[in-house]
């Protein structure tokens, strides 16, 4: 992606367009957002969170989604993401997981919490130690789970991701 701002600048608008169509037209929230590789457009989401019933439909997750089957591959390595605004903290974890290179975002967290969503207490959650997290986190050991992760640190034939 060469570094361009009249290019940024329309697909910065691209995702911000499918953010107001969607949401206008009653798929979710205000969140929209485009992958890019090479100049072009490989992914388009949007908020489908109430739609699909779907707490990980965030537009960012569906942008990913679409792009991954788009070119036929889990890595976006060499695409960007513009999102309309700063992504969640899944999101964000998504956007690393998919390798993308970069992020552009139009809101910010502080935006999007004054319209009602606030991400502040899964930030603040993330960060804390396992045991003093609201939702209680138990390990509990399996030896089936253990050796399905002996099985594949010793698979030949795994495709890293």
């Amino acid at each position: 992606m060469c570094d361009h701002p009249e290019q940024h600048a329309r697909f910065m608008a691209e995702a911000a367009k499918v953010s107001r169509e969607k949401m206008i037209a009653g798929f979710g929230g205000p969140f929209g957002a485009v992958i890019v590789k090479d100049g072009g457009v490989i992914g388009t989401g949007f908020n489908k969170v109430t739609t699909d019933n779907d707490p990980t439909a965030h537009a960012e997750v569906v942008a990913i989604r679409n792009a991954c089957a788009n070119i036929g591959d889990f890595n976006l390595s060499g695409a960007v993401i513009y999102t309309s605004c700063e992504p969640c903290p899944m999101c964000l974890a998504s956007i690393y997981w998919a390798r993308l290179d970069k992020v552009y975002y139009a809101n910010t967290r502080w935006d999007a919490a004054k319209i009602g969503f606030d991400d502040a207490e899964i930030y603040d959650e993330v960060a804390k130690d396992i045991g003093d997290r609201k939702i209680p986190m138990i390990h509990l050991v399996d030896a089936e789970a253990t050796l399905a992760f002996e099985e594949w640190d010793k698979k030949e034939d795994k495709i890293q991701y």
